[in-house]
């Protein structure tokens, strides 16, 4: 080795000494570099918006606000048509709709973006009456108690459809003799729409709401083809239905009969009534048997533990994750967990009909039901409350009750993967109530311009759209604004006097 080699590796040796240093540092060991994990945190909150409606008076300019999951904020507000009667989001939760006191009805988009811009005017035709909107995928229909069409001039109940962007209005088509109240259905072409008929002589189902046990007049569902925009068939139902629940496979359609304490199951596919012979499956061995219609009080024959004299179904939702129907029952207290589910061929299954009666406060005019169908959550008007029932492993009690402001009318709920939230409006109060599902205690309270007309939530879960796409106007049978204002103003009551506050 000549003196220059022996140069460079001492130089050589010295810098990789020196390197050595700097990375072990004083008196460190030297650690190889590892990927760091990152903690996952808790699961997103859901991307989802309670909208709620209010008026300051009839005659007022309404207020659509928009209410975010996260921060129990207002995030944005605009106004709509003057004195909103009825208010429903599209089958996405991206629009809203109003019926307005003007004869106009007005469509806005449900966003934190929303802007008094952003709000559509549609003119009525001059003779119309709607009374309910049902907002599919696309396009929107309302129940008209006045509509003429290309068959007859003559002022008669119709079901209007809409369609368009902008919305426009398309054609009427003519349906019962009576009082349309609700429709219900996919909406989509290729398949059936249900108009719900109460077929009370007066045409304003006032009767249905003051005294719907005296009523002896059958009411009927007319069946409406999407694809033909006609009627194709006639169902009869139950004394005073109210409203209807398909469920969301589009296979059965449960209509709520106030007047006879039962519900009238419709098999959506056949267009008949969910009625059969008896038959022995060949593949299972079983007998199967269908249901038409399905009792909810002692009145009706119904039968087992906490079954009320008189039930006065109103409301109801279906729950996808537990197959069950959950109804509100209004002048029995108390609420119907009804097992729907069917088997692999679409017949009833063996436990379909099967029914839990809970009792919960005074006169519940609505009920929600979360997501994954662990509990469920009821507006009770009289006595100003909400009960809790708890439904999960097969167990359905009254966890407890809570108090509200008003007298409350709507709840509605959303939920992710670990808690949810549910809203409850009052027609006589400008809060909406916010209800932590993790703790089921009341949150908070948020004012809103003017008393609360309806409420809505844009998702269920967060991710999936939501089944709050039938709006319910007071008057034909369902409750009334406020508590005891049927039995104040007596058989005077008339539905502008059911839906608008004394």
């Amino acid at each position: 080795m000549n003196l220059g080699q022996a140069r460079v590796r001492l130089v050589h040796s010295g810098a990789v000494l020196a390197a050595a240093a700097l990375v072990a540092g004083c008196g460190s060991q030297y650690r190889s570099v590892v990927t760091p994990i990152n903690p996952s945190g808790p699961a997103p909150q859901p991307q989802s918006y309670a909208v709620v409606v209010s008026a300051p008076s009839v005659a007022a300019h309404g207020i659509a606000t928009m209410v975010d999951y996260s921060g129990d904020t207002v995030v944005a507000q605009a106004n709509i048509g003057p004195g909103p009667s009825a208010f429903t989001l599209d089958e996405s939760g991206s629009t809203g709709y109003t019926i307005n006191s003007d004869g106009t009805m007005t469509d806005f988009p449900a966003s934190s973006n929303l802007q008094t811009k952003n709000v559509n005017y549609l003119s009525l035709p001059s003779d119309a009456n709607p009374v309910n909107l049902f907002s599919p995928s696309s396009g929107l229909w309302a129940a008209d108690l006045c509509g003429t069409s290309s068959v007859s001039s003559v002022c008669q109940p119709v079901a209007d459809v809409y369609t368009g962007s902008p919305l426009t209005f398309n054609k009427t088509i003519p349906v019962a003799v009576t009082t349309p109240v609700s429709i219900v259905g996919p909406g989509a072409v290729g398949q059936r729409d249900f108009v719900i008929n109460q077929n009370i002589p007066s045409s304003t189902g006032v009767e249905c709401n003051i005294s719907p046990s005296t009523v002896d007049v059958n009411g009927q569902v007319d069946t409406l083809e999407v694809v033909s925009y006609t009627v194709s068939g006639i169902i009869p139902v139950g004394v005073c239905p109210v409203y209807a629940v398909e469920s969301s496979d589009s296979r059965r359609l449960f209509v709520l009969n106030r007047g006879s304490d039962t519900i009238t199951v419709i098999n959506s596919q056949l267009d008949t009534l969910d009625s059969c012979a008896p038959f022995t499956d060949p593949n299972t061995g079983r007998t199967v048997t269908c249901h038409p219609s399905l009792p909810l009080s002692t009145k009706a024959g119904l039968t087992g533990t906490n079954v009320p004299t008189t039930a006065g179904p109103v409301y109801a939702e279906y729950n996808s994750a537990t197959n069950q129907l959950v109804v509100a029952d209004y002048d029995g207290n108390a609420i119907s967990i009804i097992d729907v589910t069917l088997d692999e061929y679409g017949n009833d299954g063996p436990t379909f009909g099967t029914t839990y009666t809970v009792p919960v406060g005074k006169n519940p005019a609505s009920v929600t039901v979360l997501y994954d169908g662990s509990r469920a959550y009821t507006a009770n008007q009289t006595d100003s409350t909400v009960s809790v029932v708890e439904m999960s492993s097969g167990v359905h009690v009254l966890e407890k009750t809570l108090e509200v402001t008003g007298h409350p009318r709507t709840v509605v709920s959303t939920q992710n993967s670990t808690s949810g939230k549910v809203y409850v409006a009052s027609p006589d109060s400008p809060y909406l109530t916010i209800i932590r599902t993790d703790l089921d205690l009341v949150d908070t309270s948020v004012l809103v311009t003017g008393n609360i007309v309806d409420v809505r939530v844009t998702t269920q879960n967060g991710v999936s759209t939501n089944n709050n796409n039938v709006s319910r106007v007071p008057g034909f049978g369902q409750p009334c604004n406020t508590a005891g204002l049927e039995t104040s103003k007596g058989s005077s009551l008339t539905l502008a006097e059911c839906q608008v506050l004394p």
